[in-house]
Parts: structure tokens; C-alpha cells; sequence
């Protein structure tokens, strides 16, 4: 089993689960559910590419959650003001940037245990989300076309997130295997002192690594607000752990300098049809998250059997 090439548990697995889903439930391969299970591919895959990147330097990010809320709530606020879609769009990605740059700067130049940092942060960007919605929703009323059509449109039959995630996963694709910069990420992921050693400005890298989750984190709450139509400041609540469990099974290591966005994009689709399998089946919200942490403790023993003893 370890002579297996990566990711081939990984195709297995997404085969398996299909089989297994259209013999559950004959409406799984209806062309509407499959469209709802790309969407959901989408939404939380881009996630998981931000998580990527942080993972990879041995990193990890709890705030993309509170995020996403924060990212609904502010869009909604400022569409209801009449601020421009451009605009708005231009300052929630900036927030997401902000939280990525305190995340950053707390964990490669303080060097605060990213778990401590970000579950701070997490904390934080959640109570602000809550004040600026003042604890309720925010209904921008109804949305710009061209707003609207960033989560809810469809071009050609298909659903426009599809296309955003598609961008993202390319861009991605290309930093992390063709620029030196993505080549420094799998180095500090893989042996932090080496990398410095050898020029690599690992802080510098670090932090870097956490804005692009925060952006990428962002681009995702102002999805989910063009879905919903509405800013909530309790969206996104467990987000994190959607993100974690997408890279995780999607092969990137815990112990950092290993994964790919490939891999990333299959661990999106493995949990998105496990979700849409146990909706089928009327597994109740509550069960699916006892799923969902299994397979998180699964993935992780998988791996810790994989990397060798030293």
C-alpha cells in the first residue's frame, strides 16, 4: 500500500463514493443534484486551497470561518449604503487581507503557535461581524445582476462559483509548482531551518501564506452573501473544519511540504458527495458532523502510518 503512487487512495475513494451514492440514492445522478454537489465543491473548495497553502508551511488557520462572516455582513452593510459592487468587493477582500496580515505577522514574527493566533483571531473577527450586524442579520435588499450571478448565476448551464474555484485552483496550481515562491513554501513546510539556510526568508513566506488564506477566504464570504442574499454573523460557523478535512484527505500533510491542489480539488469533491450522500439518506445536520470529524481522524492516522519513524 505504500508503494502506491499519492492519490491514487484518494481517485479510488472518489469512485467508490460514487458507485456507492447512486446505488443509495437514484437522485444523485440526477444533472440538478450533480450541479448542487459542484456548487458545494466550490464553495468550500476554495477554502481548502487557502488552508493549502497555510498546511504546507506547517500552518494551520481557524479564523477563515469568522471571515466569511464578517466579509457577509460588511458587503451587506455597505450594499445597503449604495456603495458601489466594485468597491465593495475591493474592501471585503481587503479585510480578508487584514486578518490574514495580524494572523501572519503573529505567527512568523512573534511566533505565536498558529493554533493560539488564529483561534484569537477567530474569536475577534466573529465579535466584530456580531457588532456590525448588531447580532441580527443585514438584508441588503435585492442585489446588483451583477453581484447576484457571483453565487447564484449560472454561464452556459453551469454554476458560476464553478468557475471561480476553477480560477482559483489554476492560479494556485501554477504558484505552487512553476514560482520560486512556491517552491519556498514546500521548502519551509518541509524543514523550516534548511530553508533559511539557504536564503529562503521564511517569516516573510509564512506571512505571505496567510493573507492568501485570508483573501481566498474572503472571496468565499462574498460568494456565500451572493447566495444568501443576506449578511449573517453566524455564517461560516465550523468552515475551518470543512477547510482542514478538504486538505487534509485531499493528501496535504500535517506535517507540512506535502500536498498538492489537485489533491485539494478531490478532497473537495470527496466531502462535497460524503455531505450529498448523507442529505440522500436523511442523515440528520447534527450526525453529519460526527461523520465529518471521523474522517478528519481517519485522514490524520492515515498519514501519521505514512510518514516515516525516525
Amino acid at each position: 500500500m505504500k508503494n502506491l503512487p499519492r492519490g491514487t487512495g484518494l481517485a479510488g475513494a472518489l469512485i467508490v463514493l460514487i458507485i456507492a451514492a447512486s446505488l443509495i440514492s437514484p437522485h444523485f445522478l440526477n444533472p440538478i443534484n450533480i450541479l448542487n454537489v459542484l456548487r458545494q465543491v466550490a464553495l468550500y473548495g476554495i477554502l481548502g486551497i487557502g488552508m493549502t497553502f497555510v498546511i504546507l508551511t506547517k500552518g494551520i488557520d481557524l479564523s477563515v470561518g469568522s471571515i466569511v462572516a464578517l466579509v457577509g455582513v460588511t458587503g451587506a452593510v455597505l450594499m445597503e449604503q449604495g456603495m458601489s459592487i466594485p468597491l465593495m468587493v475591493l474592501i471585503c477582500l481587503s479585510i480578508g487581507a487584514l486578518v490574514g496580515c495580524v494572523n501572519g505577522f503573529g505567527v512568523s514574527y512573534f511566533r505565536i503557535p498558529a493554533f493560539i493566533m488564529t483561534l484569537g483571531c477567530m474569536v475577534m473577527v466573529r465579535g466584530f461581524a456580531l457588532m456590525i450586524a448588531d447580532g441580527g442579520t443585514v438584508n441588503p435588499g435585492k442585489l446588483a445582476e451583477s453581484f447576484f450571478v457571483l453565487g447564484g448565476g449560472y454561464m452556459l448551464g453551469v454554476p458560476t462559483p464553478i468557475y471561480v474555484f476553477a480560477i482559483v485552483c489554476i492560479v494556485a496550481a501554477v504558484v505552487l509548482s512553476f514560482t520560486p515562491f512556491g517552491r519556498a513554501i514546500y521548502a519551509v513546510g518541509s524543514n523550516e531551518e534548511a530553508a533559511r539556510l539557504s536564503g529562503i526568508n521564511v517569516p516573510l513566506v509564512i506571512f505571505s501564506v496567510y493573507i492568501i488564506c485570508g483573501v481566498l477566504a474572503a472571496l468565499s464570504g462574498l460568494i456565500f452573501l451572493s447566495r444568501l442574499s443576506v449578511g449573517d454573523p453566524n455564517s461560516g460557523l465550523g468552515l475551518e473544519l470543512e477547510a482542514i478535512t478538504i486538505a487534509v484527505i485531499g493528501g496535504t500533510s500535517l506535517f507540512g511540504g506535502e500536498g498538492t491542489v489537485l489533491g485539494t480539488m478531490g478532497g473537495a469533491m470527496v466531502l462535497a458527495i460524503i455531505a450529498n450522500i448523507l442529505n440522500l439518506a436523511g442523515v440528520s445536520p447534527f450526525s453529519q458532523q460526527v461523520v465529518k470529524g471521523a474522517i478528519i481522524v481517519l485522514a490524520v492516522l492515515l498519514e501519521a502510518g505514512r510518514k516515516p519513524r525516525k
